[in-house]
């Protein structure tokens, strides 16, 4: 059987598509999870630390989330400029999501 759709689709299927390959890509959870812990900035090293990923890894994540509006860089004065990041107001409301899913595979893992 053969279903055809007549209707247009939804753009929001477009956008949860885009923003679900966004955090499917490698470290992308594990960053957002460790900065909502944290619950302050946080910086480079410091999460290329506890994500124990690469250093190219989480500089092209963050750099994505940025671009995405999901996370925020700000430069620290100092030596070298480094910089600090944090999760926006946008990533703090998908806390309960992000939770969600990380209850919901400990949960079947212990099945």
């Amino acid at each position: 059987m053969i279903i055809i759709m007549t209707g247009l689709c939804n753009p929001t299927y477009s956008e949860v598509d885009g923003l679900l390959e966004l955090l499917t890509k490698s470290k992308s959870l594990h960053i957002l999870m460790i900065m909502d812990r944290k619950n302050k900035p946080i910086r480079f090293s410091d999460l290329k630390n506890l994500v124990d990923s690469s250093s190219t890894t989480i500089s092209r994540r963050l750099k994505e989330l940025e671009a995405h509006g999901l996370v925020t860089r700000t430069l620290v004065g100092g030596v070298g400029n480094m910089s600090k990041y944090s999760i926006t107001k946008d990533t703090k409301s998908l806390r309960p999501i992000l939770q969600s899913l990380f209850d919901w595979v400990e949960k079947r893992s212990k099945n």
